[in-house]
């Protein structure tokens, strides 16, 4: 009999409604009524609690859930037995489950369907650590909040690799359609079959359907053990061939063949993502977060290397065009104004570029979603021309964001500097920019704010140049004033590009002179 909603168990959880029903248990949205938050209680079944086995079984995922702090895991927040009821509070985590939104949606967007593949192969990793096997990952046990997140939950038939199997010899443990074939055929199980049914699940996020059917579920698990996956790029076309190869060697039915842990399916992930996100032109949702979490020399190197992958095919006739786009635009603005092209600032002799910190360039994107390039900031003022910070790709070939129009990078000239002149080196040509100055930076305002940049602390615009070029100088009016910040404000990226990189920003200021 299940347990009745509205009770309290231990006199502190209340149960307000039953929200799933597995094979053993019965898990219940609750109220925490000591620390006032809403939880969720999975309570064993009464009649399966008399099986010794089954109980220990249900003992032993608290203690093994227990152990695991990550935040792609559902969190165990405590655990009991009340009258002969065992039970386990979880965080409640308000959303859907994976299942649930590929059956709503169908096939997820590539990039999204990786990140949560990234999140899911992180957490057990997370687990494996920890000698502790899932053994069930399936999208029902993928929990989706309401920021997007993906957490793995229910360890119900979790075990550690250092423990005494509970399971009769051939016993099958898991759903059959992401079973991986050594757990099929009841052989020892390990953190690779973890990564075996992880590639069933993306196979299913970026097709919509699981790989094999069958008349029961032993037919399926038979299919894991003997047939290779249909072939993904077929299902859906717009697959990469890198991904299709992830998926293919997640899935392989020798463990010489598999990623040998989570760890390294992980990193395959996290590269295929910033490609699968070139690729289809735009990055949204648990993607974008994802994108954010890269390891450091990831991140520097596969989106810059993606990026430069797409323009392999056109780019010399992207840059020819634009390049013969921009003259021809001069000339013709310069023979109808009757005026030679608009003047570029010539530092005179006089003056000195301002010796700026390794770390004085920082990246500044107030209307956007978060950082630009962040670990690549250093290289606009490391003094070596061939090394360049960029800004994101933007597919719409704007830089309209949420709160306002532009990005930027910003120099930290501490104590300050009258500074009369900003040169730019650029391998991107072509882009409108303006040039601000600062003392004080109000940074405490959340990404994606609106409040214009003179309302944070900016002061300006000082100079401007309607169409940067390789070595162009912005002549600067600080009024006579000492700043400590300069910013180049970028507010048009170039014709016919997705982004604007600078190799290089000097900043001038006059030499006092003898005596």
């Amino acid at each position: 009999m299940s347990t009745p909603v509205g009770m309290r168990v231990s006199g502190r959880y209340r149960l307000d409604a039953r929200i799933g029903h597995g094979g053993m248990s019965t898990v219940y949205r609750g109220f925490d009524e000591v620390l006032e938050r809403p939880v969720a209680v999975k309570v064993m079944d009464r009649e399966v609690a008399s099986d010794p086995d089954q109980l220990e079984r249900f003992r032993r995922e608290a203690r093994a859930v227990a152990q695991l702090n990550h935040p792609h895991i559902v969190t165990v927040i405590d655990a009991g037995e009340d009258e002969q009821m065992a039970y386990i509070v979880f965080e409640y985590v308000e959303g859907e489950n994976l299942k649930d939104r590929i059956r709503r949606e169908g096939p997820l967007p590539i990039p999204e369907a990786v990140a949560y593949a990234i999140e899911i192969a992180r957490a057990l990793s997370a687990a494996h650590s920890r000698q502790i096997v899932h053994r069930d990952v399936k999208p029902q046990n993928v929990l989706l909040d309401s920021e997007g997140s993906a957490k793995i939950t229910d360890f119900g038939i979790a075990r550690t690799l250092t423990e005494e199997g509970l399971t009769g010899d051939g016993r099958v443990l898991g759903t059959t359609d992401y079973v991986s074939p050594e757990q099929a055929l009841g052989h020892p199980v390990t953190g690779q079959s973890d990564v075996y049914s992880l590639g069933v699940v993306l196979y299913e996020m970026l097709t919509g359907e699981v790989p094999f059917r069958g008349d029961s579920p032993v037919a399926v698990a038979m299919k894991h053990v003997r047939e290779e996956l249909p072939d993904l790029q077929r299902q859906r076309a717009h697959v990469s061939a890198a991904l299709a190869a992830v998926v293919e060697r997640a899935t392989a039915k020798d463990l010489a063949v598999r990623y040998p842990d989570a760890d390294a399916l992980a990193a395959d992930l996290e590269e295929v993502l910033a490609i699968e996100t070139a690729r289809s032109g735009q990055a949204s949702g648990e993607a974008t977060m994802v994108l954010r979490s890269l390891p450091a020399p990831t991140r520097q190197r596969v989106p810059l290397s993606a990026r430069l992958s797409l323009r392999v095919f056109v780019g010399l006739l992207v840059l020819a065009l634009v390049a013969a786009g921009v003259v021809l635009y001069a000339l013709g603005q310069n023979t109808h104004r009757g005026v030679t092209a608009p003047p570029v600032v010539v530092v005179p002799a006089h003056s000195t570029p301002v010796d700026l910190a390794q770390n004085a360039a920082h990246d500044y994107n107030p209307f956007g979603t978060g950082p630009e390039n962040r670990e690549l900031d250093n290289l606009a003022v490391d003094g070596d021309p061939n090394t360049v910070w960029s800004t994101e790709q933007y597919y719409s070939g704007n830089l309209k964001k949420i709160g306002g129009v532009g990005v930027g990078l910003y120099l930290d000239a501490s104590p300050g500097v009258i500074a009369h002149a900003l040169e730019i080196q650029t391998p991107t040509p072509g882009f409108a920019a303006q040039v601000y100055a600062a003392n004080q930076i109000n940074l405490n305002l959340p990404y994606g704010n609106s409040t214009p940049l003179t309302a944070r602390g900016w002061v300006g615009p000082i100079g401007a140049d309607p169409s940067v070029h390789n070595h162009d100088q912005i002549a600067l009016n600080p009024g006579g004033r000492r700043y400590r910040y300069y910013l180049l404000w970028i507010t048009t990226l170039p014709p016919g590009q997705e982004m604007a990189s600078i190799a290089e920003l000097t900043l001038f200021q006059l030499s006092r002179g003898p005596g």
